[in-house]
């Protein structure tokens, strides 16, 4: 409150010197009724003591009031102080989740591998065109009458839901999307083949849009009936390349060019080199034809048939150190490989 109004508030009510005289006026007139006489100086004395309490009191009491009336209209006066707002309140309000890749939903996918998990369940391996691969539990999926039974398939494209943080997540829905031929006769073994790579060189949970895409021209091709022979050594490269061993095969360790005419090795750590005896033994020896024909995805020749397996079979032993591939071995003794 401004002190104007205080002083105005003031001025309404009598001072404590004014308010003193008028209560002892009227307290005189009280006691001196008319046609009586006060009695004795002590009684005059005791008389006006009295009064003068009083009229203290009466002051002291006005003031207090004055007192407790400015200290309320002060308060009043003032404006309320405003609401704080926090950077909280500003901020838009955000989602409960704030880990998005524990739910996903329709994730485009394909089984790689699955086995049985208790007694009603499945373990599933599969390759998701954004998560890489990842390890799903399809509760209930081995009952008879369970729908995921004729879903979870092999070499099928699907369309797929998950819950979870942990190593192995769960598996909410399945759908399949269709558009595939199926592989049948030594185009699934192929398949199988492919799949097994994918175990061996893809970590979980590393995403690889580029060999998701490569995955499916590649069953398209084996379901098309093309030879295995190109279709497997075209995925073999896009494998190693994604897992992080380059392949570069028209040029040196040396920066060199390959020439159609040279003879070359290929050192597992390095690339190319030039062949010479002061490389290992174990090192297949290549024409430069062959490495310019890989190079350019042609498998046409004879000899670049030949050599091309025999390297990437080298490499992928390597690699793997010295880990074999079941279902390598089964092409091999079929003569597809």
């Amino acid at each position: 409150m401004s002190d104007g109004a205080a002083g105005t508030l003031h001025d309404d009510w009598p001072a404590p010197d004014e308010a003193q005289a008028d209560e002892t006026n009227a307290s005189d007139e009280a006691f001196e009724a008319p046609g009586t006489r006060r009695s004795g100086t002590a009684g005059r004395k005791t008389t006006k003591a009295a009064k003068d309490a009083k009229a203290t009191k009466g002051g002291a009491t006005r003031n207090a009031m004055t007192e407790g009336a400015d200290a309320t209209l002060e308060g009043r006066a003032q404006p309320r102080p405003a609401r704080k707002t926090t950077a909280r309140s500003q901020l838009p309000r955000a989602s409960r989740s704030t880990t998005p890749d524990y739910r996903i939903a329709e994730q485009p996918a394909f089984v790689l591998h699955s086995y049985p998990y208790r007694e009603t369940s499945l373990i599933i391996d599969v390759l998701s065109r954004d998560h890489g691969r990842v390890a799903l539990v399809a509760k209930g999926a081995k009952r008879p009458h369970s729908a995921l039974r004729g879903v979870l398939q092999t070499f099928q494209p699907l369309a797929l839901s998950w819950t979870g943080k942990g190593e192995v997540r769960t598996l909410t829905g399945a759908e399949w999307v269709g558009g595939m031929l199926p592989l049948t006769g030594d185009a699934l073994l192929c398949g199988f083949y492919v799949n097994e790579l994918l175990v061996k060189f893809i970590a979980r949970e590393d995403p690889h849009p580029e060999l998701f895409r490569h995955y499916v021209v590649t069953l398209t091709r084996l379901a098309h009936d093309e030879p295995p022979v190109q279709v497997l050594r075209s995925f073999e490269r896009v494998l190693l390349r994604e897992a992080g061993y380059a392949l570069a095969l028209n040029r040196t360790v040396s920066r060199k060019t390959v020439v159609a005419e040279g003879r070359y090795v290929f050192d597992p750590e390095r690339g190319v080199r030039e062949a010479s005896d002061e490389w290992p033994v174990q090192w297949p020896v290549l024409s430069g034809q062959t490495l310019l024909d890989m190079e350019e995805d042609d498998y046409h020749r004879p000899q670049t048939v030949a050599q091309s397996k025999a390297l990437m079979r080298f490499l992928l032993n390597n690699y793997l150190g010295g880990t074999p591939l079941a279902t390598r071995q089964i092409l091999i003794d079929l003569q597809n490989l």
